[in-house]
């Protein structure tokens, strides 16, 4: 049975920092890509960033050069070290992958406020 399995939201002030793991298993993790998406109140589901299996990466043009994705294929596990976070970076954070993207995480809360 897979399982994602996201951990590491809370609230943080602007400026601050957040780290989300999303623990995958089920699946044998290290041949496939794995996301983060977010879905804001009101607003789709928008996707953050991208691993491939070998670990090259991909990020939305709002998240580059703030966030950061990785992945360890030992653990199973993947990341997304979150750096200056902004009010708007408020969302429910999403972990994805497996075959064909399918699976989902049931999703951690990440609320960014003064």
């Amino acid at each position: 049975q897979v399982q994602l399995v996201e951990s590491g939201g809370g609230l943080v002030q602007p400026g601050g920092s957040l780290r989300l793991s999303c623990a995958a298993s089920g699946f044998t993790f290290s041949t496939y890509a794995m996301s983060w998406y977010r879905q804001a109140p009101g607003r789709e589901r928008e996707l953050v960033a991208t691993i491939s299996g070998a670990g090259f990466t991909k990020y939305a043009d709002s998240m580059k050069g703030r966030f950061t994705i990785s992945r360890d294929n030992v653990k199973n596990t993947v990341y997304l070290q979150m750096n200056s976070l902004k009010l708007e970076d408020t969302a429910v954070y999403y972990c994805n992958g497996g075959y064909l993207s399918q699976y989902w995480g049931q999703g951690t809360q990440v609320t960014v406020s003064s």
